[in-house]
């Protein structure tokens, strides 16, 4: 663990320059907009540890897997985001000087991630080996209001040096991705180019053809007055900029406002392409920073209106949330059905900057709850969108009959994972995005959804279950093998107890789906049955398997087995694992941990989570306690699934252990992988550890039911709902709940089981 930054609830603050630690930091003080992205990367030259990663949504590159030909049914290609030209680069000397954090003295270095209005500020005093001695202020962010804009500004004040400062403003197309297999470069730059007030570089992809231009414009002041000085060109063959500079006596500051735009083929036609790039640049410099700046806040404070989640009485807490919902904000704005959630957002490279079930699992309840349903039905379009491509993943591998098997991980639809445990025997993954369907509509209410999209993902997925379980004829009944379970530590495993109940589950929420549909929306039922060639004789195996899948169980404890011989490893508690072996992933071999019954995330746990009104509490109380034991966390969406869970069972000692632990892996590096980039679908993890953990949210009959409970830590929290067109705060106290309707529209709770009716504009309290 690292504890670097400062506590505060609207700021991270790192308040002296560890350059140990620059690489975390770049990853925790990265900005974004949703649209376009970068890692906290210092704008002048930096000769120290840095991973340079700037980035466009929906831009990949495919690079050729080297394990294509291993495996039938194995991608060609691994997809990833593309490192992207920089756009930041400001090179800065003094008499020719370079200034460079990792060569230059460097106090009262203090860098603040703002969080209330989103902007990137540094500042710190430097001195050169030749006793140059300056202070620099930095301030950077990417409007929330305009998606292609970006402003930064680089001031300096002399503090004892006389002489030249010069400032080299510029585009840098000389990039390379850093987890690569073939280490091949990414781009072809197209065009540099620099006339009077605006440069720009267009670079499009080797493969795919994406194209990416990126403008920028300046303006330069000296004493807080602009200077109309006549810049030196830089154009080369893979940067475009400006150099200006003026001689300063001590005392004196110098500023550079630069303003930047990029935009990508993804939403530009390539006629004017460049032309519109320069543009939007020169129409940010128009507009000055100022009221960029302003426009950019105002998003953020409707942001944090509708969204904030407010903690009494625990400072690290109430950081760690607002952090973790500013991070989902800046990574995803719900605006374009084309994309989706990386579990590493614009912060870094790994995962590739691939969609995974994380998103269905722990994003989409915040986004139901905290914002506007339309992101969350744009996150399921993602998925209907890509159903052809799932059906033909489902084909490679031998299944028929318009089975759909989803992608482990994927950008444009396709699997690109090529580790035989993941990308052919995660098979579950089809049940949680089956899941998010049953959420979204369980939330909403919204059946059309039914109608429109869901139930054709939904049978398509049916149709692979029904194909991918076994007959058992010494069991008697259906089986699935040869799996990976959410517990990825285990791998090719028989009868995973969560594929198999979220394999029933699924098979019978479709032939639910299929009875609605058929009555309300017959017509758009009839028209899906022609399109997919399906038959309702298709469900007679369905509801036999349904009503003779196998679940493994240990009555002598009275819990779920995780999967067939789970108990026949070494029972290895984590209290009895040595410090010096953590993470064991990092420490163990890999023949070691699938020896030990260790666990690295919430296996059998998440299906009781998902499936909490399918069991009695004793039932959920019994697995978990068992389970909890056994279970590393080194997977960053385990903690807030075991938080919700303790918090169910009364566990709340448990419950705000995990807590603490979801809701700071970044900040305080749990895993000793920040510098990678950070964890921003677990993210959303640490809203449901409130929201549904500690005030025990949940929609029952088409109503939302709580029941609250208050860490000890806590004087009290609050926090904001969207439910069925009303928005209520809801805020939890020691001895009572104070119920808010923000909208005119009569609303109806269930508080510890009592219905409370709530005027439009209403607050009531409640004893609790």
């Amino acid at each position: 663990m690292n504890n670097y930054l400062q506590l505060d609830p609207w700021c991270i603050i790192e308040d002296e320059f560890h350059p140990q630690y620059q690489l975390e930091s770049e990853s925790i003080f990265s900005i974004g907009n949703g649209q376009i992205g970068q890692r906290a990367n210092f704008e002048e030259s930096y000769s120290g540890k840095s991973m340079l990663g700037s980035y466009v949504a929906g831009v990949y590159f495919p690079e050729k897997a080297v394990k294509a030909n291993w495996k039938t049914g194995y991608s060609e290609t691994n997809d990833k985001i593309a490192n992207a030209p920089n756009w930041s680069a400001i090179h800065v000397t003094l008499n020719d000087v370079p200034l460079d954090l990792s060569t230059w003295d460097i106090k009262n270095f203090r860098r603040v991630l703002n969080l209330r209005e989103g902007f990137l500020e540094r500042s710190f005093e430097a001195t050169s080996v030749k006793g140059y001695r300056v202070q620099v202020t930095v301030k950077r962010f990417l409007s929330m209001a305009e998606k292609e804009i970006g402003a930064i500004s680089y001031t300096i004040k002399s503090l004892n040096f006389e002489g030249r400062i010069s400032y080299l403003p510029y585009l840098d197309g000389d990039v390379r991705n850093v987890i690569t297999y073939t280490d091949e470069p990414f781009w072809n730059i197209l065009q540099t180019k620099t006339q009077q007030e605006v440069a720009h570089l267009w670079a499009q992809t080797r493969k795919i053809d994406f194209h990416v231009c990126e403008a920028m414009t300046y303006s330069f002041y000296k004493n807080n007055e602009q200077l109309n000085v006549v810049p030196a060109k830089i154009e080369k063959e893979k940067a475009a900029g400006f150099s200006v500079g003026v001689d300063v006596r001590i005392g004196d500051t110098v500023s550079l406002n630069k303003y930047i735009a990029v935009i990508s083929s993804l939403n530009y036609g390539r006629e004017n392409f460049t032309d519109t790039a320069c543009n939007l640049a020169l129409s940010a410099k128009r507009k000055g920073w100022n009221r960029l700046f302003e426009e950019h806040s105002a998003v953020w404070a409707a942001n944090w209106a509708e969204s904030d989640v407010m903690i009494d009485g625990d400072v690290a807490a109430q950081q760690a949330i607002r952090f973790n919902i500013f991070q989902l904000f800046q990574t995803y704005d719900g605006n374009d059905s084309r994309l989706n959630i990386s579990p590493k957002g614009f912060t870094g490279e790994r995962f590739a900057g691939t969609t995974r079930w994380d998103s269905e699992v722990a994003c989409i309840p915040f986004y139901l709850g905290a914002t506007s349903k339309k992101i969350v039905k744009n996150l399921l379009l993602y998925r209907y969108n890509h159903l052809p491509k799932a059906i033909k993943n489902a084909e490679k591998l031998g299944f028929s009959n318009g089975a759909a098997f989803y992608p482990s991980s994927t950008i444009n639809g396709n699997e690109i994972q090529n580790e035989w445990e993941f990308s052919f025997e995660e098979v579950y993954r089809d049940g949680i995005i089956a899941y998010a369907i049953y959420n979204y509509v369980h939330y909403n209410g919204d059946e059309t959804f039914l109608a429109d999209y869901g139930l054709e993902v939904l049978i398509a997925i049916s149709r692979f279950w029904q194909q991918r379980v076994s007959v058992s004829e010494e069991k008697g009944k259906y089986v699935v093998l040869g799996v990976t379970g959410p517990n990825y530590y285990e791998n090719n495993v028989n009868n995973n107890w969560f594929t198999n109940y979220i394999a029933a589950w699924c098979l019978k929420y479709t032939l639910e789906c299929i009875e609605t549909v058929s009555k309300t929306e017959t017509e758009k039922y009839l028209q899906l049955k022609g399109k997919i060639q399906f038959d309702e004789k298709e469900t007679i195996q369905w509801k036999e398997i349904i009503d003779n899948m196998y679940f493994p169980v240990d009555n002598k404890r009275g819990i779920f087995l995780q999967q067939d011989g789970y108990l026949d490893k070494q029972m290895t508690r984590v209290v009895d694992i040595p410090e010096s072996e953590m993470p064991v992933i990092q420490h163990w071999t890999w023949d070691r941990i699938v020896r030990s019954s260790i666990i690295n995330q919430a296996d059998v746990v998440l299906g009781l989570l998902l499936f909490e009104d399918h069991f009695d509490t004793e039932i959920i109380r019994r697995n978990f306690d068992f389970y909890e034991a056994l279970t590393i966390h080194e997977s960053s969406i385990s903690s807030s699934i075991h938080s919700v869970v303790a918090s169910k069972v009364g566990n709340m000692e448990k419950a705000y252990q995990m807590f603490v632990r979801t809701t700071r892996i970044d900040l305080d590096d749990y895993n000793n992988d920040v510098s990678e980039g950070l964890h921003i679908t677990s993210m959303a993890g640490s809203w449901l550890a409130i929201v549904d953990g500690f005030a025990g949210m949940r929609v029952v009959d088409n109503k939302l039911h709580f029941i609250p409970r208050l860490p000890k830590k806590w004087n009290s929290y609050s926090f904001n709902i969207h439910f069925r067109g009303n928005q209520f705060n809801i805020r939890v106290e020691k001895e009572r709940m104070i119920i808010q309707n923000i909208d005119a529209n009569e609303g109806d709770i269930v508080v510890n089981s009592v219905p409370v009716t709530i005027s439009g504009n209403e607050e009531k309290v409640i004893s609790i």
